[in-house]
Parts: C-alpha cells; sequence; structure tokens
C-alpha cells in the first residue's frame, strides 16, 4: 500500500499540470471561409458573429481570420475536403454543392420531399445527428448549424408558366436530386456554382437558374431573367461546420459556449428564411409591397394543383431511386438511416 501512496500522487500531480496545459491548446486563429459575398444578408449576420467569438469564449487572443468564399478563390464543391486537410478551420457549406463527394447528404433536403419550410426543420432535426456521425467520420468535421436560404424555385429568362414549360431548357442545378428532377422534367441540368449563375444566365449557358428568392433577389437575377416558377422544390440547406481537429483543442466550457453560439445563429437564419423570401419575390415583380431595392419586372406564375402532384410523383418514380442507388453504392447503411431518420419524419420510405 505504501507503493500505492507515492503513484496516487504522481498521478494528481500530473493532472493538475494537464488541465492548464489543455487549456493553454485553444486555438489562437481561426481561418474561416463565409458564404459567397453575393449572399448579403448572411454575410452580414456571420461578419460580426466571428468577430465576436473571442469575447463568447472568452479568448480575447483569439484571431479570426474571415472571408466569403468567393474572396479567397474557393469552389463551393471543395469545402469538405478544404476542412479534411486543414486548410479551413471552419467553412459555410452547401450541402447540395458536396453531396457528390458524400451521396447521404443530399438525403437531408432531397428535392419534393419537404416543400415547405416547418417540413424542412422536421426533417433537418430527425436527420442531424446521423448527418453529423457521418460528416465527423468521413471528413473530420463536426456540424455546427444546419439551415435553409429558402424556398428553391425557378428563376427564367424563357416564358415559364408551368413545369411542361421547363422541357428543353438548361437549368442550372447544383445537387444530384436537383439533376434527377431536371431530367424527369425533360430538362437538362447545368451544374454551376452560386457566383457562376449570372454570367451563364446572362450569356445563354443555362436558360433558368434554381435558388431562394432572397438569393436570387440579392444576386440580381430579375437583370437576366423575366419569369419565377414559384413551385417550391426543396430549401436549399446550408451548414457551418468546424474541423475536429480545431474543435477538440477547445476546452469543454469553451466547446458548449460554441455550441450555444452556433444555434443563436442557426435559429437567426431559419428566421430570416421566414421573412426575406416573401419580400424578394415582391421586389422582383415589382410589386407595391416591396420596401427594398433592387425592384424588377418579373412575370410570376401561378402554381397549379397538378404540377404539385407531378412534383410528388417524380419523388417517388426518380428522386428517391436516384438518391437510394448513388448512395448504396457509397455506403450500404444510406438507405436504412435514411428511412429511420428523415424518411420517418417526412412520411417516406425507400424501398
Amino acid at each position: 500500500m505504501n507503493f500505492l501512496r507515492p503513484c496516487a500522487a504522481l498521478l494528481a500531480l500530473t493532472a493538475a499540470w494537464a488541465a492548464p496545459a489543455f487549456a493553454q491548446q485553444a486555438p489562437t486563429s481561426l481561418r474561416v471561409a463565409g458564404h459567397f459575398s453575393a449572399n448579403t444578408h448572411h454575410i452580414a449576420a456571420e461578419r460580426p458573429f466571428y468577430e465576436g467569438l473571442p469575447g463568447v469564449l472568452g479568448l480575447p487572443t483569439l484571431q479570426v481570420s474571415y472571408a466569403p468564399m468567393d474572396q479567397v478563390g474557393v469552389q463551393a464543391a471543395d469545402a469538405l475536403r478544404l476542412l479534411r486537410s486543414g486548410a479551413f478551420d471552419m467553412m459555410s457549406v452547401t450541402i447540395g454543392n458536396v453531396a457528390r463527394d458524400e451521396p447521404f447528404f443530399d438525403g437531408l433536403d432531397l428535392i419534393g420531399v419537404s416543400t415547405t419550410l416547418d417540413e424542412l426543420r422536421s426533417a433537418v432535426n430527425a436527420g442531424r445527428e446521423s448527418f453529423d456521425q457521418r460528416l465527423q467520420s468521413r471528413f473530420g468535421a463536426k456540424v455546427m448549424t444546419l439551415w435553409p436560404f429558402g424556398p428553391q424555385m425557378f428563376f427564367c429568362n424563357h416564358p415559364v408558366n408551368s413545369m411542361a414549360d421547363l422541357r428543353g431548357l438548361k437549368i442550372r442545378s447544383y445537387t444530384p436530386s436537383m439533376s434527377a428532377l431536371i431530367q424527369a422534367l425533360g430538362g437538362t441540368p447545368v451544374s454551376l456554382q452560386f457566383s457562376e449563375v449570372y454570367p451563364a444566365l446572362q450569356r445563354g449557358v443555362a436558360t433558368c437558374g434554381i435558388t431562394s428568392p432572397t438569393s436570387a433577389h440579392v444576386a440580381n437575377w430579375a437583370e437576366v431573367t423575366t419569369h419565377i416558377l414559384p413551385l417550391s422544390l426543396a430549401g436549399g440547406v446550408q451548414g457551418h461546420f468546424m474541423s475536429l481537429a480545431t474543435w477538440r483543442r477547445f476546452t469543454p466550457a469553451q466547446q458548449a459556449a460554441l455550441t450555444a453560439a452556433f444555434q443563436g445563429l442557426e435559429d437567426q437564419f431559419w428566421e430570416l428564411a421566414r421573412v426575406n423570401n416573401q419580400v424578394a419575390l415582391d421586389c422582383m415583380s415589382g410589386k407595391p409591397e416591396c420596401n427594398a431595392t433592387p425592384r424588377g419586372t418579373m412575370t410570376i406564375a401561378t402554381v397549379s394543383p397538378a404540377d404539385q402532384a407531378r412534383l410528388r410523383e417524380i419523388v417517388s418514380q426518380s428522386i428517391l431511386p436516384t438518391f437510394r442507388d448513388a448512395c448504396n453504392r457509397v455506403w450500404n447503411q444510406c438507405t436504412t438511416t435514411w428511412n429511420q431518420t428523415v424518411g420517418t419524419a417526412r412520411g417516406y420510405t425507400i424501398p
């Protein structure tokens, strides 16, 4: 027993040394890539949020280097690989753009499955844990937020009054399930990241783009498009992801503070999606209710019950089978996991 006393004393002393040493390992800098600069509403929230993180964490010497993704020359599709490589500590990520690296991620916001914000929030809440586990295991990153840009609609420089009018058109897509929908409608999907869409519409590389009204408005798409088909396809889910290596350098108390802070940012962005999209539609179509700029003269079609029914048919006939086949090739638990989470929340089962 006498031998155990010095061992216990040594362990206690080691623990006393280790605790402050761990605290001292907290990052002294954070490299952050934000959303594209055209997304002014979100940049206006992100920038002060990151500027305030040193105070939130009690780390006044923490240096946060923040810039929109396009200003640092980053392609949206490369986000997960850049996090895994350590090029950035934090990144804003468009889930659909990175789904080609991990098809399971597309399942959080499959086209036609969640067409209202309430439906989408139930799907996101159901799928968050499995999404985070997959992100951690494959890319060494952690979910800090998941939120939508808002209802994804068609913005075209060609007269479009129904889904039938999309046949033969070149349509910007940024998710695999979106491409499957376009093909089912007889259109041609054109993969473009957001910053590339305006010039593509201007030059005829694309006839239509799919995005939220808020994004289309702040990016001045009314200058290069004339018609809106306001059929809500999905929510355009985004996320803020942190490298696990960076996350693990914070103390448990700092991790709790980060979690709470990012939850506040997530809630703010969900509310932004609820409020700003109707304002954007009013302004792009030049309605008197518009109290912002720029104002456009776009024509907004009326979505028919037939188009809504057709979208539901495409979900069962094309979207879910396409997702199943692509995802199961990469991960044999994909369909089972989706059915137990997002599928259950939304009332769908992939056979």
